[in-house]
């Protein structure tokens, strides 16, 4: 089958099966596809017994993945997902239906907002808006039983594009355990969430920081004050003095001849 990015190994030690998800999560969507979802189903139910479930899958369609879920959550037995190396996008999803989910310590997982491509006029363009609030919510009800995180978190993280390690996923929820502990901690440490609005925020003002400012306006020069000295006051005595020698010259110009 050419759809096909499933792989499933009998054990014949315990009678258990293993589920290998590789890859793309089906390549061409299954939103009609009749015949690669029941390939799927028939091989899940062609046995019994507990199945562990390995994921190492980047994403993909995410009507296959919501499919595969409600498959496997079907399933009347225990089903442990192990995380090998990265659970993204639609994969999350699944690993969501676990009984049991498990990550090795290497691993990650990433949630973010479903998207999809349109064509046509703007009736069209709305339609597609509203496809893809309603596909965003039937995601995080996936979430939400298997975190018990509040729907609002919940979408704040899928708006950032949320890629949590290991440790991170533990502590909100996503999973059950790290997988090769030597022991069991009281409290997670060493978590990490990468969120893609964040970097980008942090960024921008690591650049803001790098714009030189512009001087200030100088200052113009303060003016100096002047000291005033105050008006001496006229001496009249000494104004009204008049020496003897001019009072006979002018005396001797009044005289007549």
């Amino acid at each position: 089958m050419a759809n096909k990015f499933w792989n499933w190994v009998q054990n014949d030690n315990n009678g258990e099966r293993t589920l290998f998800l590789e890859g793309v999560i089906a390549e061409e969507s299954w939103f009609e596809d009749d015949v690669t979802p029941s390939a799927f189903k028939a091989d899940l139910f062609a046995g019994s017994g507990p199945i562990t479930l390995h994921i190492n899958s980047p994403g993909g369609d995410c009507i296959a993945a919501s499919q595969i879920y409600t498959m496997l959550m079907d399933y009347p037995y225990d089903v442990k997902v192990q995380i090998d190396g990265i659970a993204a996008s639609a994969a999350s999803v699944i690993a969501m239906a676990g009984t049991k989910v498990s990550m090795s310590p290497t691993s990650l997982m990433m949630i973010h907002n479903p998207l999809t491509f349109a064509l046509g006029d703007s009736e069209e363009m709305r339609k597609a808006i509203q496809l893809l609030e309603e596909v965003k919510e039937s995601i995080i009800n996936a979430y939400e039983i298997k975190t018990g995180l509040s729907r609002t978190r919940l979408s704040h993280m899928m708006d950032a594009e949320t890629w949590m390690n290991a440790q991170k996923a533990l502590e909100l929820g996503f999973c059950d355990e790290v997988l090769f502990q030597p022991e069991k901690v009281d409290k997670v440490q060493n978590s990490f969430t990468f969120s893609r609005r964040a970097v980008n925020n942090c960024l921008l003002d690591k650049l803001k920081a790098c714009i030189p400012k512009e001087p200030p306006d100088p200052q113009p020069d303060p003016i100096p004050e002047v000291e005033t000295v105050p008006d001496k006051e006229p001496d009249l005595e000494s104004a009204n003095r008049v020496n003897a020698s001019d009072l006979e010259k002018r005396l001797a110009c009044f005289q007549y001849v």
